[in-house]
């Protein structure tokens, strides 16, 4: 088989950075499944960019298509052959329309009859004719969100394209994309070496533009981009500090990296350190270097894009664009240590959280009592857990916050600890926020954690309460997010408390917060020129005095399991495991955890396909007679030998089952069980449930139910049939 190196590039004016990783992967997939799809052989597909170019280069790719054979198939006998067995217009037309005289066709039969068919093969087509219609394809099917124009030219694109390179081996591969025809002439760098350059084989492609000062491969990008740093760092002592995410980033903004050492002022080192690296990772995409302690250092690395004569302009350059954004951090934090985190909180009752449930200041009253609560449950500080509590959102009014929002928590630990508030208190303001994102950590403190508990609790029964509950990407109060959170930080932190409990009480807390505001709002509102909203929620409100909520909660108890679907999938536990436990009354997360560990351990034992089929076949019985099982089993009632002996071995299994439950032994208890097999089988086989008489019916049911009972103590491992 023929095969050459296949090479496309597509050369463009300088393409977002966080967006260049997806739009390479995207364009090599679509160029390498196009030929695949069309039946071509190839090798090993390399994605190559840089902030000007997508590229992809593939090792090797055959040449010509194979044979291609289609088979169409026709009329069936009945309908193609009249009664004499000559052809009938249908079959005439059948072969005309493929370019066959009819005794050309072929017959073949299936369920229905025989039936004729329509073969042919012709030659494959090359490669060289099918690459046009395959990249122009894959660029069509590139994810690109809001694609532009330029120039009078009616193509678009997500950025400018000025040229276009297509080499099949070492011969140019004629074709036009997006208005640029192809040749072999790259571009080197911008600045370094702006002149075109020819690749004369795709397999020089890396190389001869490494030599025009343009790092293609990405992943050779970075790894000199982590190496200039760290040879820098270590130069003045320090440690790097390299986020993955921000490395591939500033990679995808550089094609020939050049590490400069910068240095700010030591002064600024008093401002809280996450403002400082938030200004130099997120707004100058700057790397800050550690003391060995991990404290922030007053040395970063910027990453140029040119290989500069003079790099001591360059470092001027990065330390005076940082300087004015440390300067406002400062200010912020020297002002707001001045208003001090007291008075922030004060000024909570002016800030509104969500219109039907009151102001920021409302919200962290409700957190507060729900801090409490479980704190005392939890074995912390109740007086903690209220104070940090009442100070957690304060952060909310500072200047530093409303200059970096990503900051919350993080700045009102600072001004707790400079008011004199105790570390732990301190700490758990920010500890209430993690986890902050998919993977991050929980708070490590146990008051950290009960705060991040209650704020949670709040949010997801005050998101519920007011009609915000999320509906396909709306979630505009994240309560995806916070029922994650919360369920993490139960299960991570072993908080063993039943959860509707918690929700319960948070519920109950917004309502009747809820009814008091819109009281005194409906109040107002009725000497007022317009009044609606406030006396139609109050009306509302008032509809639900003296309900349970019960119906709510439990919603809001679902919500928060069905995301933790996918938390145990990563952890291995399939669907099925899940919904076994999902189908029994949940205790605590600590404790479905447990639950769900024994279920997936008892569903590898030898025994559990035959039990799990059995207790199907048990709960469909047990449906099915509707009230007719006994209220207990009468042994006198046994007649058969097999249901006498399927009640002796479940009263045995029951004296070590019933302890095994109380200490949460799950694991135990299904062991247990899984040695019913032998006598379930045996009833099944030896005895008929309905029986004719009504007593004896209604008492083999109630065994059954009684065995149902305690498989299903720990999960309702019919599900796993």
């Amino acid at each position: 088989m023929n095969t050459q190196a296949l090479l496309i590039e597509l050369g463009t004016e300088e393409l977002p950075p966080k967006a260049l990783p997806e739009l390479a992967k995207a364009f090599a997939d679509g160029i390498a499944e196009g030929l695949r799809k069309r039946g071509l052989a190839i090798g090993e597909v390399h994605g190559l960019y840089s902030p000007r170019r997508l590229a992809v280069r593939i090792d090797a790719v055959q040449s010509e298509q194979p044979a291609q054979h289609s088979e169409v198939f026709g009329p069936y006998a009945n309908i193609a052959l009249d009664a004499a067995g000559q052809p009938t217009p249908a079959l005439q037309a059948f072969a005309q329309k493929n370019n066959l005289a009819i005794e050309d066709l072929s017959r073949i039969s299936d369920a229905k009859g025989e039936r004729f068919v329509a073969r042919s093969s012709r030659a494959g087509s090359l490669t060289l004719e099918l690459l046009p219609e395959i990249v122009n394809d894959a660029v069509k099917a590139m994810p690109i969100p809001k694609p532009m124009r330029w120039g009078s030219r009616e193509t678009q694109f997500v950025r400018p394209v000025h040229w276009l390179v297509a080499l099949y081996g070492n011969a140019v591969v004629p074709m036009t994309v997006l208005g640029l025809k192809s040749g072999r002439a790259s571009r080197g760098h911008r600045f370094h070496a702006p002149e075109a350059v020819d690749i004369t084989h795709p397999e020089n492609y890396v190389d001869t533009l490494r030599g025009k000062q343009v790092l293609v491969d990405p992943v050779e990008r970075r790894q000199r981009i982590a190496a200039q740093i760290a040879t820098a760092a270590k130069g003045v002592g320090k440690q790097a500090d390299i986020p993955e995410a921000l490395l591939t980033e500033v990679s995808c903004l550089v094609e020939w990296p050049a590490a400069i050492l910068c240095q700010f002022e030591p002064s600024f080192l008093r401002v809280p350190h996450e403002a400082l690296v938030s200004t130099m990772q997120a707004n100058q995409k700057f790397f800050p270097l550690r003391e060995a302690n991990g404290a922030l250092s007053e040395y970063f690395i910027g990453i140029a894009n040119i290989d500069s004569k003079d790099p001591a302009q360059i470092k001027q350059g990065y330390e005076r664009v940082i300087r004015p954004r440390f300067a406002d951090a400062a200010f912020f934090f020297d002002e707001d240590l001045k208003q001090g985190i007291a008075s922030m909180a004060d000024g909570l009752a002016s800030v509104t959280y969500q219109q039907k449930l009151g102001s920021y200041a409302d919200k962290t009253e409700r957190i507060a009592l729900l801090a409490e609560d479980i704190a005392r449950q939890a074995g912390v500080n109740p007086v903690d857990a209220r104070r940090a509590a009442l100070l957690g959102k304060a952060d909310l009014q500072s200047r530093m916050v409303g200059e970096f929002p990503e900051l919350q928590g993080i700045a009102g630990r600072y001004y707790a600890k400079a008011a004199g508030e105790s570390d732990a208190v301190a700490d758990a303001i920010d500890e209430a926020y993690l986890p902050r994102f998919a993977g991050d950590a929980i708070a490590a403190s146990k008051l950290g954690q009960v705060l991040a508990i209650a704020e949670r609790l709040d949010t997801l029964a005050g998101g519920f309460a007011a009609g915000l509950k999320p509906t396909g990407n709306k979630d505009p109060f994240a309560l995806r997010r916070n029922a994650l959170g919360l369920a993490r930080t139960l299960l991570e932190g072993g908080f063993d408390l039943r959860l509707d409990q918690l929700l319960g009480k948070a519920y109950l807390n917004v309502f009747e917060a809820s009814l008091k505001l819109a009281e005194q709002q409906a109040a107002a509102e009725a000497v007022s020129e317009t009044p609606g909203f406030w006396k139609k929620w109050l009306a509302e409100l008032e509809a639900l005095k003296g309900d349970d909520h019960i119906d709510r909660y439990l919603e809001i108890q679902q919500f928060i399991l069905d995301r933790l679907r996918g938390y145990f999938a990563d952890k291995g536990y399939s669907e099925r495991h899940f919904d076994a436990v999902n189908a029994v009354a949940l205790e605590s997360l600590p404790d479905f955890a447990k639950r769900l560990a024994a279920i997936a351990e008892f569903a590898g034992l030898p025994d559990a396909e035959a039990l799990a089929a059995a207790n199907k076949r048990i709960a469909n019985i047990l449906r099915k007679s509707g009230n007719e099982a006994a209220p207990a089993v009468d042994a006198a009632l046994l007649v058969e030998a097999a249901e006498q002996t399927l009640w002796q071995a479940l009263l045995g299994v029951e004296d070590s089952v019933t302890p095994m439950l109380k200490a949460r032994d799950y694991i135990g208890v299904l062991q247990s069980l899984a040695g019913l097999r032998v006598p379930v089988d045996a009833f099944f086989e030896g005895v008929m449930v309905n029986a004719e008489d009504a007593k004896v019916r209604g008492n083999r049911l109630a065994l059954l139910a009684r065995l149902a009972d305690h498989f299903n103590a720990v999960g309702d491992i019919s599900l796993l049939a």
